[in-house]
């Protein structure tokens, strides 16, 4: 059957509209569903390593582009294992500052320098954090210097931007993430901080250390997802029972790391959709079963508990 021009011209017209709104709706879903990646590459609480878990320490993937919460001992390898390019990390937060938490701040940078990274770098956490910047750089001048001359490096320094923060409020904005901070309750760490990232009206919320904390109560709430330290009480003896300082310890433990009824209280209060358990002390002796966390959580939050581990992906 042979086709009139005109019947032709709006075939091809139907076509080329079909082909459009097929592509814009890909677009769009593509869009829609890029959303944010939670990977938890350390779920340990305490600066000394364990054998079942790595130190504390966060990724946020929104398309290629890396946000990185706290650096424990280890975290580049982690980011490694979790199959991310150490170059894909723009965006580095620290909580605060105690060494299971900033331990490998430097290092990361360092040796994602010495890999590919060739980019801005914008780190961000409460005072000292641009003396500490400074000093890590002085200490590494030698290998710095060495790999500038040798191997054609940028200068690491002119990478690496620091701000430092003391108050609540937005810390960073782009195009992709909006990132607010509030003080918690970490002493006698202040200020302390937790952060919520916001994304494509996607919420994830990083609690850092904290007993139980009305601040963070705010910060959190309507988050789709709120990552929490958590101290499982009952066991605290057993595994005090191997440090020499075991009462000042204990004191400082109770003071400023939140119970199972103080992280589900939290949750609770802030109506958050999923609540991820991670920095757990004990956290690696005694061995805890992931029952014996949830379990302890569940009778103070009904919603979705998630006991975390390490390289653990959760999409949102």
């Amino acid at each position: 059957m042979k086709l009139s021009r005109r019947h032709f011209l709006q075939q091809t017209a139907l076509a080329s509209l079909s082909t459009s709104i097929s592509l814009t709706t890909g677009l769009a879903q593509a869009e829609s569903t890029s959303g944010m990646r939670l990977i938890l590459l350390g779920t340990a609480g305490g600066p000394t390593p364990k054998k079942n878990r790595a130190a504390p320490a966060q990724m946020i993937m929104t398309n290629d582009e890396a946000y990185l919460i706290d650096c424990g001992n280890g975290v580049a390898q982690q980011v490694v294992k979790a199959g991310i390019k150490l170059s894909a990390i723009r965006h580095v937060f620290l909580t605060h500052h105690h060494s299971d938490h900033n331990a490998d701040y430097g290092n990361l940078m360092l040796l994602a320098w010495a890999a590919d990274l060739n980019h801005r770098i914008d780190t961000y956490g409460p005072p000292p954090i641009k003396r500490m910047t400074q000093q890590f750089l002085a200490l590494n001048d030698y290998d710095i210097q060495t790999r500038i001359h040798d191997e054609g490096r940028r200068p690491l320094k002119q990478l690496i931007h620091s701000h430092e923060l003391r108050h609540d409020g937005v810390v960073m904005q782009n195009e992709r993430m909006k990132v607010s901070a509030a003080r918690v309750v970490h002493p006698p760490v202040t200020p302390a901080f937790a952060y919520r990232f916001d994304h494509q009206d996607k919420s994830i919320v990083i609690s850092g250390d904290t007993t139980y904390s009305d601040n963070l109560v705010r910060l959190a709430h309507g988050a789709d997802v709120l990552v929490h330290e958590i101290m499982h009480t009952a066991s605290l003896d057993q595994l005090l029972a191997t440090e020499p300082n075991a009462t000042r310890l204990k004191e400082h433990l109770l003071a400023s790391h939140s119970t199972a009824e103080q992280v589900g209280r939290v949750a609770t209060r802030a109506k958050v959709k999923k609540l991820v358990l991670s920095h757990f002390v004990p956290g690696g002796y005694p061995y805890l079963d992931d029952k014996l966390w949830l379990d302890a959580v569940r009778p103070y939050f009904d919603g979705e508990i998630i006991v975390g581990s390490d390289l653990m992906e959760i999409q949102i």
